[in-house]
């Protein structure tokens, strides 16, 4: 795992933010995750992304707290976060990745609707931080190898957020290419 004292840090903002409730503040951890990612492609830093910006779309819905399966699904998470912060403070990473999986599996243990709808957040959670990843230079392909998508949902995705229309993604055209060139080399 590459910065696991970062990741231990997003998993302890991330506890106090799901006890407050701070949909907000985990949108952001999960951001900031996702710029390390990026960087190093490390699947534990992409896991901790998905896992923890889904959490705050999951929490976000307050309707799903209503359905059966909630309670158990919402001492799961806890648990499993608690676990993690405790594994990455004694550096076993068998253990957090253990823990990721447990969060993961905890939709197996739903039933019904609320098992479809947690399903599909991670589904679009998945999707939406690849989608960043894209946006910070990591290629299409790469990007969806590394979070288990397809290229197609990918493109899509990213066709309809604007990413493809950032300036950074924008080329120059010939006439600004070479006005450039001449000023770089005329000083």
């Amino acid at each position: 795992m590459k910065e696991s004292d970062n990741v231990l840090r997003i998993f302890e903002e991330a506890r106090v933010a799901i006890e407050k409730g701070d949909v907000v503040k985990l949108k952001e951890l999960s951001n900031q995750t996702i710029n390390t990612a990026s960087r190093t492609q490390d699947p534990d830093n992409i896991a901790t992304a998905v896992v923890i910006y889904s959490i705050g779309k999951i929490l976000e819905r307050a309707n799903y707290q209503a359905l059966p399966g909630w309670k158990n699904f919402h001492k799961i998470i806890i648990s499993s976060i608690d676990n993690s912060i405790i594994d990455l403070k004694k550096n076993d990473e068998k253990k957090f990745r253990h823990n990721m999986e447990l969060i993961r599996g905890a939709i197996g243990k739903l039933s019904g609707k609320l098992k479809a709808y947690i399903q599909e957040v991670f589904r679009k959670a998945s999707i939406n931080k690849a989608s960043r990843m894209y946006e910070h230079g990591v290629s299409m392909e790469q990007t969806a190898k590394l979070l288990g998508i397809t290229m197609f949902e990918l493109a899509s995705y990213a066709g309809r957020t604007g990413i493809s229309d950032a300036p950074e993604n924008k080329t120059l055209g010939a006439k600004a290419r070479i006005k450039l060139a001449v000023e770089m080399f005329a000083k």
